[in-house]
């Protein structure tokens, strides 16, 4: 929520405050979630897998099959005979009847459906992993990938604090500017208002206050521009910062701080190392990747072995009622007999999967990952040099635009000195008031060109401090 009291800022906290706020670094953030879930969904493959299942099943129309009754030794039962001997021995003891079985009928194949109409079944199945070379392999990578993550959300952390850092200098300076020019309004208003004292007076022409009429008047919308440069920059702070357009600002830095900042960096470049940068640690940890991307594919090469275990029930019954009585083995019918419809199974067994030829499909993969590999291993080289032409570009740009802001400092001296002993002339007499516009005339193109080249010193210390790899160091 916006407050109408002005909020201080600092430098510092305007950068920690778009750390904190800004929504793309919001964003960025939640990539490391992510990269941390995917740790945990590559870690839970090595814990155990358990599964449950259940269904019914209505066979409306049961399939069947052809049996051939003669591969089974006859026809059908056709009846016992009992012989004399046979009501003899059975007067005085048991006595085993043998069945006798008729010829087998020259028939053929009769369809026979097996199985009731309507059948359930509910199982638990469990698995776990006991060796896969790629598994190991995926959880190292997934932790280099949640590194990876980490540095990103560094590297936009970096280029927010980029942006910052330059709308706050713009802001700075434009209201620095703007300043400056309400002080050359009172000054100017004060010799308007003194030329026509002097006019009515009959010392001086009108053409001269006319002439100072136009150039206060120049100066007030010189001075409007610059409000309104002013609003735009600060809209643009607060929009670095993800902080509300509605909030007054008001910045506690000063200039001098500032440029002598950008002094002191120029002398402070020895000790660089390229693991400064982010973008290199970003590349160290995609080689890391890229290393373990060969070294999981060459695991294909494994075999991989893994436990499994299942135990269920399965049912059937003509009805679907008496399917759904579920009736164990101490269920007896109406006559006394066990009509059981449901019975458990059970297994455990050893699960080995074993490469043996895939045309040549792992080896292709691996040539893949070798040579992205070496892509990235060639990327140091280039990154390097990119460094090192940045860090002497951004040198070189920040000690050109210091001698430029001296040179100008001068000039503004110069020209102050200048408008300032003219505006003394013209009011006793002895100079033009031609003479005294062309001075207010090259006071402000000095003042324009001063505080442009301090936007320019400030930038390039920005831009040097980034090349250099010290424009934000996060807490380790």
């Amino acid at each position: 929520m916006a407050s109408s009291t002005p909020m201080p800022l600092t430098l510092q906290q305007a950068i920690d405050y778009a750390l904190q706020n800004k929504s793309t670094l919001q964003s960025t953030r939640l990539n490391e979630q992510v990269a941390k879930a995917r740790v945990g969904e590559i870690r839970s493959q090595g814990l155990p897998q358990i599964n449950g299942a259940a269904g019914i099943t209505d066979n409306f129309k049961l399939q069947k099959s052809l049996v051939d009754f003669s591969r089974f030794g006859g026809a059908p039962l056709s009846g016992t005979t009992l012989t004399q001997e046979d009501i003899v021995k059975a007067q005085s003891g048991p006595v085993v009847l043998q069945p006798k079985y008729g010829e087998a009928p020259q028939t053929g194949p009769t369809p026979l459906a097996f199985g009731l109409q309507y059948a359930g079944n509910a199982a638990i199945s469990a698995s776990q992993l006991l060796f896969d070379g790629s598994y190991l392999l995926g959880l190292k990578a997934a932790s280099v990938y949640e590194k990876l993550s980490v540095k990103q959300t560094r590297q936009s952390e970096i280029d927010v604090v980029e942006q910052v850092s330059k709308a706050y200098y713009s802001t700075l300076v434009a209201r620095e500017r703007l300043k400056l020019l309400a002080r050359n309004v009172t000054r100017l208003d004060t010799l308007l208002y003194q030329t026509t004292q002097t006019y009515k007076e009959g010392f001086v022409e009108k053409l001269d206050v006319q002439r100072l009429q136009v150039q206060a008047n120049n100066l007030k919308i010189e001075q409007q521009k610059a409000q309104r440069l002013v609003d735009l920059s600060v809209d643009l702070l607060r929009f670095q910062m993800g902080l509300d357009q509605r909030q007054p600002i008001v910045l506690a830095d000063s200039l001098d701080a500032a440029i002598t900042g950008a002094q002191t960096s120029v002398q402070t470049t020895d000790n660089f190392n390229y693991s400064n940068r982010i973008e290199y640690s970003v590349l160290e940890t995609q080689r890391d990747l890229a290393v373990l991307d060969v070294r999981n594919r060459r695991s294909g090469y494994l075999p991989k072995l893994n436990l499994v275990a299942a135990y269920g029930v399965t049912g059937s019954d003509p009805r679907f009622g008496g399917l759904m009585e579920f009736r164990g083995p101490d269920s007896r019918n109406a006559a006394g007999y066990i009509n059981q419809n449901w019975f458990g199974f059970g297994n455990v067994g050893l699960q080995l999967q074993l490469p043996v030829f895939d045309g040549f499909r792992k080896k292709y993969s691996i040539q893949q990952a070798k040579l992205a590999l070496e892509q990235v291993n060639k990327g140091f080289t280039t990154l390097q040099q990119s460094v090192d032409l940045q860090r002497q570009q951004g040198e070189t740009t920040l000690q050109n635009s210091l001698d430029v802001l001296n040179n100008q400092k001068a000039n503004l001296d110069l020209a102050t000195e200048v408008a300032r002993v003219s505006k003394i002339k013209f009011q006793e007499g002895v100079g033009s008031n031609l003479e005294v516009i062309t001075a207010e005339t090259d006071l402000r193109q000095a003042q324009t060109n001063y505080y442009a080249a301090l936007y320019d010193v400030l930038v390039a210390k920005v831009d040097f401090a980034k090349a250099n790899g010290s424009l934000y160091q996060a807490q380790k």
